[in-house]
């Protein structure tokens, strides 16, 4: 195989630290097994004090049977793993913890919903609330952050460093461990034992790392250890693909690393071998507007293919149709549906697409969960004021939705298992005001009885004032109410095309079954088209990659507001744009769920203009 000649550098490097910037499709795996054969064959380091590190166990995975597919008569005592699997190792050896001390994702998940369950914080999305906890733990563990100066975004402080506390207690209980103790535990130990350190250091005398950008301080600070005195570090990433600020990855840990290693050699691995000349030539302009960076100038060796395609749809509707009708073109000229992803920048945004391509037998595959919108707790209180104002008069509806938005209704009023406004009144019947709330109550239902679904949705939003219970409650809770009212236009979104409830009730049905029949085969599925967020696309190549919802608010998301959060989604953008090697389409609505707004700021910068949008670059 031929390697260019920047490639050839990075391969023969042998002693002091060394940074390679690797960009999307350069041929990174290749420089760092090639670089682990010279040093074996021309540099005759023993295989056993080389170790290299991925992110992964599935990165680490391949890159070890690339290596032994070029090396097959090579000593296989190299060592690849992940940053977890390198530090465990290193504490087993010390400690003698074996793998029975790891804590399962399903047992974690279980201590953290009890610490939550302990600590008194309601939810309505407890899975949700779990996901982001576990985040915020393994930022803090990440970072060193002393747990008293972290201040939490999903739920109030006190709340979090209780939930934290209940969890670590549990751990101890159980004598467990998670993968972020391994970290804060490997550290420690390292820098309290001189002699042990010297040992490891002794033992990896080479280091690789893969994929430099999405470390954290503690792991960077743990290699540092590690790789000196020589410092035998060479490490392999790209700053403009660094997106797991959540997780405490920074691009400011590669961006100083010449300062921390003045010998520093750097070399810049600028051929992209994956994507066309016109995805490259726009990706690139878009990530030259951050001003955090390394400067790279990327080349695409495959040439011009096609036009970056920019479409503009007026509605969410129409854009869903618009991806199922180029789904299926692409498919007719011979590309696989499993060559073909939808990139989303949060997962919610799956949603209605996934109702489309179930409708028209499409299949797709999609590693996260797949949520049932109509299961969420907003859409149970919709769809109950519906079922009321269509004649049911169960107990469990009325109290559902009684005090959504406030009426001051007690629970004592909802005595028998089923209802009667008669029964209310005279509940309340010295109480004249609470009569007139009660009035106020059947007439609301009454209109909506007589409404078709979407007509409905929106009254029950802000006629009768559902909305503003949403945004009161998310106070209540300290959150913010963002995530739930788009969650209530994604469901009003699913009421649009349906004239009569028994059509709607008919489709929210049907979609549940489908999703149940979906989930139960996902493991199972291989063949399909990809959705991913654009965090779970990083690594992987389409020859077709889809980018819906380019709009203000979405990507950027409207969370970012300072410097460094607009620079990291805007590198989340190139990722995604990235990942196509052939075809490429950015599509924005001009409406999202009645709402006029914004193409992204994103489409500008690739190089579109306001006459340009719409058009192919």
């Amino acid at each position: 195989m031929n390697y260019n000649e920047v490639q050839q550098e990075a391969i023969q490097h042998q002693e002091g630290p060394m940074m390679v910037l690797a960009g999307p499709g350069s041929g990174k795996t290749t420089v760092i097994t090639k670089r682990v054969q010279s040093l074996i064959e021309e540099h005759h380091i023993d295989p056993g004090k080389i170790l290299v590190i991925t992110f992964s166990k599935a990165a680490s995975v391949e890159m070890k049977e690339r290596y032994l597919a070029l090396n097959q008569n090579n000593s296989r005592n190299v060592w690849f793993g992940t940053f977890h699997a390198v530090f465990f190792h290193i504490l087993r050896y010390t400690y003698h913890y074996d793998s029975q001390n790891i804590i399962t994702s399903s047992l974690k998940k279980r201590f953290l919903e009890e610490s939550i369950t302990s600590s008194g914080y309601e939810t309505e999305d407890k899975n949700e609330l779990i996901e982001d906890i576990e985040n915020e733990i393994s930022m803090v563990k990440g970072e060193g952050i002393d747990i008293d100066c972290y201040y939490s975004a999903g739920c109030p402080e006190e709340i979090f460093r209780s939930i934290f506390a209940g969890y670590e207690e549990r751990l101890k209980k159980h004598h467990l461990i998670d993968f972020d103790d391994m970290i804060v535990m490997a550290y420690k130990l390292l820098t309290e034992h001189s002699n042990i350190l010297r040992q490891w250091q002794e033992r990896f005398a080479y280091i690789l790392i893969d994929e430099f950008q999405d470390i954290n301080r503690l792991q960077y600070e743990t290699v540092k250890l590690l790789a000196e005195p020589e410092n035998n570090l060479f490490i392999v990433g790209d700053d403009d693909q660094s997106i797991y600020g959540f997780r405490g990855a920074k691009p400011g840990i590669m961006l100083r690393f010449p300062d921390d290693f003045p010998r520093t050699k750097q070399v810049t691995l600028g051929k992209n071998y994956r994507c066309s000349g016109e995805i490259m030539t726009a990706a690139s302009r878009l990530i030259a507007r951050n001003k955090k960076r390394y400067h790279k100038k990327l080349e695409a060796v495959n040439g011009k293919t096609d036009a970056v395609h920019i479409r503009k749809c007026k509605t969410i509707g129409e854009e869903n149709r618009l991806l199922v009708k180029q789904i299926l073109q692409y498919k007719e000229t011979g590309i696989p549906y499993e060559e073909m992803a939808v990139l989303f920048r949060i997962n919610y945004q799956a949603r209605s697409l996934i109702g489309r391509l179930l409708e028209y037998n499409i299949p797709f595959v999609i590693k996260d969960n797949i949520p049932n919108i109509f299961e969420h707790f907003i859409a149970k209180d919709i769809l109950a004021y519906i079922k009321i104002a269509l004649g049911s008069r169960e107990r469990a509806l009325f109290l559902q939705i009684a005090n959504r938005p406030k009426r001051y209704l007690s629970r004592e009023a909802f005595r028998e298992p089923e209802v009667s406004f008669q029964s209310l009144y005279a509940f309340y019947r010295d109480k004249r005001w609470m009569g007139e709330r009660l009035e106020e109550f059947q007439n609301d239902l009454a209109f909506i009885k007589k409404m078709p679904p979407f007509a409905a949705v929106d009254f029950i939003r802000k006629s009768i004032g559902y909305d503003g219970f949403l945004e009161e409650y998310a106070r209540y809770r300290e959150v913010k109410p963002d995530d739930w009212i788009l969650l209530l236009d994604d469901l009003q979104e699913t009421a649009k095309e349906s004239k009569t409830y028994e059509e709607w009730f008919a489709y929210i049905d049907e979609y549940g079954k489908k999703l149940e029949e979906k989930q139960k085969k996902q493991d199972e599925e291989s063949a399909g088209v990809r959705l991913l967020t654009m965090h779970r696309a990083k690594g992987l190549e389409f020859d077709v990659v889809f980018i819906p919802d380019v709009n203000e608010g979405v990507t950027p998301y409207r969370k970012a507001s300072l410097p460094d959060e607009l620079e990291e989604e805007r590198r989340m953008f190139y990722v995604g744009m990235t990942r196509a090697r052939k075809h490429l389409h950015l599509i924005f609505p001009e409406e999202r769920y009645n709402k006029e707004c914004k193409p992204s700021r994103f489409l500008f910068e690739i190089g579109g203009d306001e006459k340009g949008l719409g058009k192919r670059l």
